[in-house]
């Protein structure tokens, strides 16, 4: 069996690189990943904007055209609380002031105002202190001696209080997963040749069995898939923290998407069928990696989309200095899903294989 399998493995590899199309994009992808993490900022630039929603209060006008003459503050006046929270919620502004509707009046009366502040998930922890700081100055001017405003605090999104990541380190569990859905329809477009020109027929004309050649695939698939990942891994310094741990994370991904490589294949009639099949499954997976790069931009449906969960993990390991304890769950439905895909695959493979064959 180990000589069949070799002989297989040589086979496939020959394949993949006279199929000049995925070979090219499976090569210059991984370049033009490596080069475009090294082009993105490796820190942060943070900008003042900040929004507030201030009921009867018209001198806060004065106020925004006066900040509008600093450098790097942007303060904008919302007309009501529920317009402040989603332009926070989505990342336009860094933070958010909501004063009471008698916010005036409590001050004249040497009551504590309760002001609510809102503050963008990727805001620095000195930002925040900053904003309270500016809140209680504001309070104090406005009632002519020193008042300490209560406040209230709301995160919208993942809170990254004194976890502040660069663009580069954000972007990286993308590349990673569209090295990954690459591989997919690569491994989809090997099995679709080889039903297409059907070579199928020659080789279980010999003492190969139908096994042997499904393990081949699936090996050829795992192997071609981690050997890229870890390339780009290692070339990217993605192995600096937990090496062994994300190696593992990586393995679970690379299973998933040899799994998911068999589906499309299954699915697929001609290589035609591959590209679409394919295209329409590296969308789908990619969507976690896109909401990965902004934190609270992916919708709780998103979750259920099984690369989810090697996003989740790969963000955790790489860019939160997570240990094993946090991604195992993520690892134990990766491979929960690869089996699902892998059943289904090659169940299809299958008889996909023995209807080429003629038995």
């Amino acid at each position: 069996m180990n000589r069949h399998l070799g002989t297989l493995l040589k086979k496939d590899l020959v394949l993949f690189t006279r199929d000049r199309f995925y070979f090219l994009i499976t090569v210059l992808g991984i370049v033009m990943y490596i080069i475009m993490y090294f082009v993105m900022p490796s820190t942060l630039e943070e900008t003042l904007k900040l929004g507030i929603y201030a009921p009867g209060i018209p001198e806060v006008e004065s106020i925004d055209a006066a900040l509008a003459l600093e450098e790097g503050v942007d303060l904008k006046v919302f007309n009501s609380i529920e317009e402040l929270w989603e332009a926070v919620n989505k990342n336009q502004y860094s933070a958010g002031i909501a004063l009471p509707d008698n916010f005036m009046g409590m001050l004249a009366q040497g009551e504590t105002p309760k002001v609510t502040l809102f503050f963008a998930a990727a805001t620095p922890e000195e930002l925040k202190i900053a904003v309270t700081t500016m809140v209680n100055e504001m309070a104090s001017m406005a009632a002519n001696q020193e008042i300490v405003v209560e406040m209230q605090t709301e995160v919208l999104g993942r809170d990254m209080m004194g976890n502040q990541v660069p663009w580069r380190n954000r972007l990286l569990p993308a590349l990673i997963i569209f090295i990954l859905g690459t591989e997919i329809m690569s491994l989809a477009s090997l099995i679709a040749t080889e039903l297409e020109q059907k070579t199928i027929r020659a080789l279980l004309a010999t003492p190969l069995k139908l096994n042997q050649l499904l393990s081949e695939k699936a090996l050829l698939g795992i192997s071609m898939a981690f050997l890229q990942v870890l390339l780009f891994s290692l070339i990217v310094g993605a192995l600096a923290h937990q090496a062994l741990i994300t190696i593992l994370v990586l393995i679970a991904g690379c299973i998933m998407v040899t799994g998911l490589g068999f589906l499309v294949a299954a699915m697929s009639r001609d290589l035609m069928g591959v590209t679409a099949w394919g295209m329409v499954a590296m969308i789908i997976f990619v969507i976690p990696a896109i909401g990965g790069i902004i934190p609270g931009l992916l919708a709780d449906w998103a979750k259920v989309i099984p690369s989810y969960h090697l996003t989740e993990a790969i963000i955790q390991l790489m860019n939160y200095k997570a240990g094993f304890s946090t991604v195992s769950g993520n690892i134990l439905i990766m491979l929960g899903w690869s089996l699902v895909f892998g059943i289904i695959g090659v169940i299809t493979l299958r008889r996909r294989y023995l209807w080429a064959s003629g038995n």
